[in-house]
Formats: structure tokens, C-alpha cells, sequence
């Protein structure tokens, strides 16, 4: 399979100045020599991310989407502060060349990282997938996280993420209030799921480091053998839970049977022919990890309750008219169907 992440002419609306951003750069990055060709990647619907091709090297940028944004949400700082601390003990996530903060170019933060060349699948990966093919890859996914569970956050000096017990009550709580904070009309409410997960909490799992969006499409894979060589997309990692960190992981794992309108916004081809269910990757990570089995119930609805917070959220952008991406229409009708999702589990 060939190496392939394409990308696009920016969108309207997310273009970038490439000759004062190349005059920025250089006043940091002396190496860099001629003019970059600036492209944007096209997945995604969070942070802005674009591929700087400079003659001799290549460099991608993450920068916070336009608008107002939610408080504490895309800290460009964080992800690369986090990522400049795991590189040396982790080589698979990216190198930092460069933190720019408060830019006046773009008027925000943003950082530089090396490219790692690869293979990144998305919705639909560059050719056909062999049945052994897809359930080796979703055995490389789950050995993936299992092993970046395994990371000593002690000689990382990751520790400090840590608030310490109480993880999965935090997150219960702050994600029933961004929902009720990003609430539409159009949609309905999840107080009812919400009030289930703050009375149906497990006990806790030893905290680790986890990354709340492991996904195929944060994945770079060596063309030939599948091989994880790079996890992108840090923003959300901190200590926490590994079951919850499974759990947000599986509310996007779409499979060929799922509604249409989990169907249509897949961000990875989890749904082809030979791909492991969710229960059989929940069962293929506890004996990556030698656990015992478990009651995964509580974690399904977490993660989709998670997600749909995260869908509303930029939904509500939308609906406010503070963004015109129209990839964005739809995810309305998707946090409805999550909502009846969580509603069948929880009885």
C-alpha cells in the first residue's frame, strides 16, 4: 500500500498568509530555506492542521479552529509542552520543532511539528483492504493503546497531568456541563444519561496515560506492514482511566451495521469486511493488558455521551453561525441518535 495523507487547497475561511507566517517562521527557524507549499488536511473538526512542504523539509502546523472556543479547550501549548516531554521516552509522538505563541500573524497559538511519513487511514483508506488484512490492522490498534497505557508517566515527568483520584467523576461532570452549556433546540437534552453516569460509576483503574482520541486517523502505519510509527493529535491526553480511554475510543468505531448517520461522519473505515466489533476489541485490549474480564456497560455510554458533548459543542458553533464549515450541518442529527444510544443501554 502506498504512502498517503492527502490534503487540500485550504478552505475558505481557514487560509493562512504563507508569506508573513514564512517570515514568522524564519525568525525562529533560521534552517528553513525558500517558500513552503502550504495545503490543508481535510479530517478532522477540531484544531486546524496544514502541511508546510519547505524545499528540504516538511513541517505540519496545528493551529486552534476561528471563534470563540470553549474555556480550556485547544491549548496549542499543552499538546506540544506534552508532546516535547513524551518524544524522548515514546518516539511515536511527534516532534516539536517550535511553540508560537499568541502569533500576530495568525492571532493565536500554534505549534510546528516534523512530519512523520506514512500511512494515515481514514473514511475510505487509498485502496481495497484485504479481510486478514482489516483484522490485523484492528489487532496492531488495540496493541497500540495497550502499549501506550504501559508508558511510565514517572520518567516521562508526565505525573503532573495527574489530579489524582476522582478521574471518572471529572469527566462525568464536565462533560454534563458542556452539554448543557453547547444545548441547541434542535437537540435533545442528556440530563438523563448524565444523571445514570454519575450514579453508576465503577471503581477506578490504576490512572495512566491515556490520549481521549485514539483513532485510526491519529495513527501513521508503515505502509507495509502496518507498523505504528506515529500517534498524533495529543490535545486531549492526560492521566487517567484506561478503560475510559478504550471506551471514547470505541464511540468511533462505526461498524457496517451502525445507523447511517454514524455511517456517514466515520472518520476511519472501521466499517469493512474482517474489522473486530467493538466487544471483540474490548475482549482482544483485556488480554493485551491481562486483565480480568469486564463489565464494559458503563464505559460504552461514557464514550458516547463524550462524544456527542464534543460533536454539540461544534454543532452549536454552527448553529450560531460562528463557523460556516458545512461538514458541520449534520452533527445535530448525529447527537440525537447518540442520545437514543445511550438511552437503549441505560435502560
Amino acid at each position: 500500500m502506498s504512502q498517503t495523507d492527502p490534503t487540500i487547497t485550504m478552505r475558505q475561511g481557514e487560509s493562512l498568509d504563507v508569506a508573513a507566517l514564512d517570515r514568522e517562521l524564519k525568525t525562529h527557524l533560521p534552517d528553513l530555506t525558500g517558500t513552503p507549499e502550504v495545503t490543508q488536511f481535510p479530517g478532522g473538526a477540531s484544531n486546524l492542521t496544514y502541511r508546510l512542504a519547505y524545499p528540504d523539509q516538511v513541517l505540519i502546523l496545528r493551529r486552534p479552529p476561528h471563534g470563540p472556543l470553549p474555556k480550556g479547550a485547544h491549548n496549542m501549548v499543552r499538546e506540544a509542552e506534552l508532546m516535547q516531554a513524551l518524544h524522548p521516552h515514546y518516539p511515536k509522538a511527534p516532534s516539536v520543532r517550535l511553540i508560537v505563541t499568541d502569533s500576530p500573524v495568525l492571532n493565536c497559538d500554534y505549534y510546528l511539528m516534523q512530519a512523520i511519513p506514512g500511512l494515515i487511514l481514514r473514511r475510505t483508506p487509498p485502496t481495497d483492504l484485504a479481510h486478514e488484512q482489516c483484522r490485523h490492522l484492528c489487532q496492531v490498534f488495540i496493541n497500540g493503546l495497550a502499549e501506550l497505557h504501559s508508558i511510565d508517566v514517572t520518567t516521562t515527568g508526565l505525573s503532573a497531568l495527574g489530579k489524582g483520584e476522582g478521574y471518572i467523576e471529572r469527566q462525568v461532570s464536565s462533560w454534563t456541563e458542556r452539554l448543557a452549556r453547547a444545548q441547541t433546540p434542535d437537540v435533545p437534552a442528556f440530563d438523563d444519561v448524565g444523571l445514570w453516569l454519575a450514579q453508576h460509576q465503577p471503581e477506578e483503574q490504576p490512572a495512566c496515560l491515556i490520549h481521549n482520541d485514539y483513532r485510526f486517523d491519529n495513527l501513521v502505519l508503515d505502509p507495509s506492514d502496518f507498523r505504528v510509527r506515529g500517534v498524533l493529535d495529543w490535545e486531549l491526553a492526560t492521566l487517567g482511566d484506561p478503560l475510559m480511554d478504550l471506551g471514547t475510543a470505541l464511540a468511533y468505531w462505526v461498524e457496517a451495521g451502525d445507523h447511517p448517520a454514524m455511517l456517514a461522519i466515520r472518520p476511519q473505515p472501521t466499517h469493512l469486511p474482517g474489522m473486530m466489533t467493538r466487544d471483540e476489541l474490548v475482549a482482544a485490549y483485556v488480554k493485551a493488558r491481562g486483565l480480568a474480564p469486564v463489565d464494559f456497560r458503563f464505559y460504552t455510554v461514557f464514550g458516547l455521551f463524550r462524544l456527542a458533548g464534543i460533536l454539540q459543542q461544534i454543532y452549536a458553533r454552527f448553529f450560531q453561525g460562528q463557523t460556516q464549515d458545512k461538514r458541520f450541518a449534520g452533527f445535530g442529527t448525529v447527537v440525537a441518535h447518540l442520545h437514543q444510544r445511550c438511552q437503549e443501554r441505560i435502560g
